[in-house]
């Protein structure tokens, strides 16, 4: 009975494994997927606040505005929640804020899953670091960064999940507030460029 028991549960693991293999390989790839952090979630990790100002607001409003920008430079882009069904893509970007006990120790911040990645989260960082005036924290520096629960879900050759900035200090939240479509065109010029579409932001 044993024996039988552990067949059972070998021959299921198998299928298990021979059916994602199979949903992977029939998912049709795309050039990008630009994800808003907390998007759809009602309960658990739904992001960072202060007051009324909240991470999932700007978080939807930075993506569909980096999405909509792709889409009119005619790159191929896929808009997604926080909790997407599986999808491949070449690159893929996750729009977050900090949030901060230590209110305004922490900022900008970039995390990414492989070496591939790194290259555009340079890039990133040299275009974002010219602009935002506040701290910046080292790549991956949180398990939230670098073991990203997306990475598992969003089969990107590069994958960069972006803080742009920290959403539980009342400094950076006057600064970020007025500029966040700015930050999105920037975004979406790094991005772009890895299609080799150059685009020349105006940073106000």
């Amino acid at each position: 009975m044993i024996k039988n028991k552990s067949a059972v549960v070998i021959s299921s693991i198998i299928f298990t494994l021979i059916t994602l293999a199979i949903i992977w390989h029939n998912i049709k790839p795309i050039s990008i997927v630009i994800q808003a952090g907390h998007e759809g979630r009602q309960t658990g990790n739904t992001g960072s606040s202060l007051g009324k100002i909240k991470e999932v607001d700007w978080n939807i409003y930075i993506a569909d505005e980096v999405a909509k920008t792709l889409n009119k430079w005619g790159l191929d882009v896929k808009r997604v929640g926080a909790d997407p069904k599986p999808i491949k893509c070449k690159v893929a970007v996750a729009i977050h804020f900090d949030g901060s006990s230590r209110v305004c120790k922490s900022g900008a911040s970039i995390g990414y899953p492989n070496s591939k990645s790194k290259a555009l989260a340079k890039r990133w960082e040299s275009n974002y670091r010219a602009y935002f005036p506040f701290n910046w924290q080292r790549d991956n520096f949180t398990r939230n960064l670098s073991d990203y629960y997306g990475y598992k879900v969003i089969k990107a050759d590069k994958f960069l999940v972006l803080e742009l900035g920290e959403i539980s200090c009342k400094k950076q939240i006057k600064w970020l507030k007025p500029r966040l479509k700015t930050i999105a065109h920037l975004i979406a010029a790094t991005i772009a460029k890895e299609f080799g579409y150059n685009a020349y932001i105006k940073l106000k």
